[in-house]
């Protein structure tokens, strides 16, 4: 079988004369192209993909595993990220699911990472020069990085005097992020430190605003919207924003003639104070003076000077010995943050594993007791949180290392713990409190032997206990409902949305020892053959057929009448 191979392409910010002439030939020699569906739009007509499967944001997982699959069978791929695939991307990903399955890239299929203009690149161009000095970039989404995390990056950040570009800085659920690294950064530089706000750099829809930190939460910002703070010497100059590289201390920028010529700049005479390029220490003659009573701080000055610096103050200790430059970085931490230069200084930032799952009483039990309710109030503790949801049960996110004591923890109070995410769930009535029991063991059934099966997006299963389908199971992707002790079986919902329905009745009178296996056939069909990200009665739609059931349009597309003043 061919080998297949998997792009994974940077295509800048999306105007065509910014994308690479190396990513348009992976674009068109690719047979299938996968992507955020804002992104496939922009790119679709530089393609001639069999298909373009284009999903909605935070399916990325699905997108690169999608990916993987197809290339295992031979195909080639492209995955594409705006701006570069590696930097906030999908190439990290794709490695991550591909090391999961065990690829090595001597035997697996093919990869090659497209590099593309990144956001901080395009948008620094816009605004003049504000990149021109050291640089960092953080992302303000706390959806996989805790907020404690990046609070801690944009703090040294701001400490260190880097020039800042903030990704997905706001979006509509998460507000509170901007407001709290501005607070951040104004306790280290200036209000007016110049700051440039460029939503869709080089699209139809681009915005540039040029303002100040104290006044950057005036405008208008997004997910589409990068921030670029400056540094303490950034300034503003007709209407650009312009970082100094640091030139002007070393040259003279309005003479012709330099003293010192090219060949002659990095040479000892030229720049004494700088660490020697191959053994990474201080130059010769230079020594460190360090204050023993506290009333001066730790410096380093040439040879010469020492006695000068003797006879000024009787209070100092002289040692004259080479340092290393992990010494020196050592003293410069101590001059700004005043910790004592032996310090054990240098600390590994703690990566958090937040495990996600829901808990519930049970299929047919709606109740939670006090003991459980204690056991999940001492598991979640004081970092996790949990909440309650429609399906009754409660979402918990907490940050654990070993999630397995958790679910055990949990399990022996006779909760279920089920997954979350792109997973069968299973939503059944409380059977009139038990008193409609007959068909419970069939929900639990189900329960059992398809709860938690990863499918390209989650998939809700309703169970109604009886004929009045109170418990609404066929508002559900799939509708089950126990009737003159059968079941009725309905595929498709819609439950929001102008174009809302209820899901297709596809069968009555399905026999209760058939249920599971009829159930399975069409989940199972479902996963092998949708889309990333496509949900069932989206499926069911494109394809016209599931299970033998066909497809029919359930939906009512109601005609807006025009207003009698016809305004």
């Amino acid at each position: 079988m061919q080998r297949g191979k998997i792009f994974v392409v940077g295509f800048g910010p999306g105007d065509q004369e910014h994308i690479t002439k190396r990513a348009i030939d992976a674009l068109q020699q690719s047979d299938h192209i996968m992507g955020y569906k804002t992104y496939v739009e922009l790119i679709e007509h530089l393609v001639t993909a069999k298909t373009i499967v284009s999903t909605g944001m935070t399916e990325e997982v699905s997108r690169a595993q999608e990916a993987v699959k197809q290339a295992e069978a031979g195909n080639i791929v492209s995955v594409i990220s705006s701006g570069d695939a590696g930097v906030y991307g999908m190439a990290g990903l794709v490695y991550e699911v591909l090391i999961e399955k065990g690829w090595t890239e001597k035997e697996g299929i093919t990869v090659e990472v497209v590099p593309g203009i990144s956001a901080i690149n395009s948008c620094a161009s816009l605004l003049g020069a504000p990149v021109m000095h050291d640089s960092c970039t953080i992302s303000l989404s706390d959806h996989l990085t805790p907020w404690t995390v990046i609070e801690k990056r944009i703090e040294a950040a701001a400490m260190a005097d880097f020039v800042i570009a903030f990704y997905n800085p706001k979006s509509g659920r998460r507000t509170r992020q901007i407001v709290e690294a501005q607070s951040i950064l104004l306790k280290y530089r200036s209000p007016d430190t110049p700051v440039g706000l460029v939503k869709s750099a080089y699209r139809d829809s681009q915005q540039i605003v040029m303002t100040t930190l104290a006044e950057m939460l005036d405008h208008e910002i997004g997910m589409l919207t990068t921030v670029i703070v400056g540094n303490s010497s950034t300034f503003f100059y007709d209407n650009k924003i312009i970082t100094p590289r640091g030139y002007q201390r070393k040259y003279t920028l309005g003479d012709e003639k330099q003293i010192w010529k090219p060949h002659q700049r990095l040479k000892k005479e030229a720049e004494p104070w700088a660490l020697d390029q191959e053994t990474g220490e201080a130059k010769e003659g230079y020594e460190k003076i360090e204050a023993i009573k506290g009333k001066q701080e730790p410096t380093m000055v040439p040879a010469k000077r020492l006695q000068e610096a003797v006879n000024d103050e009787q209070s100092v200790s002289i040692t004259a010995s080479k340092k290393s430059s992990l010494e020196m970085a050592q003293m410069a931490l101590a001059c700004i943050t005043k910790l004592p230069i032996n310090s054990d200084f240098l600390v590994q930032q703690e990566i958090e594993s937040i495990f996600e799952f829901a808990v519930s009483p049970g299929v047919a039990n709606k109740m939670i007791t006090p003991k459980q309710m204690m056991v999940i109030a001492e598991v979640v503790g004081e970092n996790g949180t949990f909440e309650y949801t429609p399906d009754h049960r409660f979402n918990v996110k907490i940050p654990t290392e070993n999630p397995k004591a958790i679910v055990e923890k949990l399990k022996e109070t006779g909760l279920y713990v089920l997954p979350l995410g792109d997973v069968l769930n299973v939503k059944a009535c409380d059977f009139c409190y038990g008193e409609k029991a007959e068909s419970i063991p069939y929900a639990e059934e189900i329960m059992d032997k398809l709860v938690g099966m990863k499918l390209p997006k989650e998939l809700h299963v309703g169970f109604n206990g009886c004929g009045m389908a109170c418990y609404r199971a066929v508002f559900d992707d799939i509708g089950i409902v126990y009737r003159k002790k059968k079941f009725d079986l309905f595929i498709g919902a819609k439950p929001v949305g102008r174009t809302a329905h209820a899901a297709q009745p596809v069968a009555e009178g399905v026999e209760p020892d058939d249920l599971i296996s009829l159930l399975t056939k069409i989940v199972e069909e479902y996963k092998e053959n949708a889309h990333p990200n496509e949900r069932l009665f989206k499926y069911f739609k494109r394809v016209k057929k599931i299970a033998n059931f066909h497809y029919q349009d359930m939906s009512c597309k109601i005609k807006i009448e025009e207003a009698p003043c016809g305004d």
